[in-house]
């Protein structure tokens, strides 16, 4: 019986791990629900390649650019609608961003 169990639960296992979604890349991300509101400028998002707006978002640094998408901030909510992002997904995102912008 124990077994039996060990081998159902490793099939169990490995059949949740392959539906696993791969993580998408910071352009990816950007691409799908950040470029709506940073493309045109939305409600005061900073423009993907407007380096004098994002000029002191870069100054906070990562750790907080990051905290900020995570919890929203005025017309921006948390996560930026991507409420399926993965706080990795939102870093790589953030840096795409602000790599364009420096």
């Amino acid at each position: 019986m124990k077994k039996h169990f060990a081998i159902v639960a490793a099939t169990a296992l490995l059949a949740v791990s392959g539906l696993a979604q791969a993580e998408r890349t910071g352009e990816q991300v950007y691409n799908g629900p950040c470029k709506v509101c940073h493309e045109a400028g939305v409600a005061g998002a900073p423009k993907l390649d407007d380096k004098a707006a994002w000029a002191p978002r870069i100054a906070t640094g990562m750790d907080a650019l990051l905290k900020t998408v995570q919890t929203g901030k005025n017309a921006m909510p948390p996560k930026g609608t991507c409420m399926d992002c993965t706080d990795a997904e939102l870093k790589a995102a953030v840096e795409y961003m602000t790599s364009k912008a420096q």
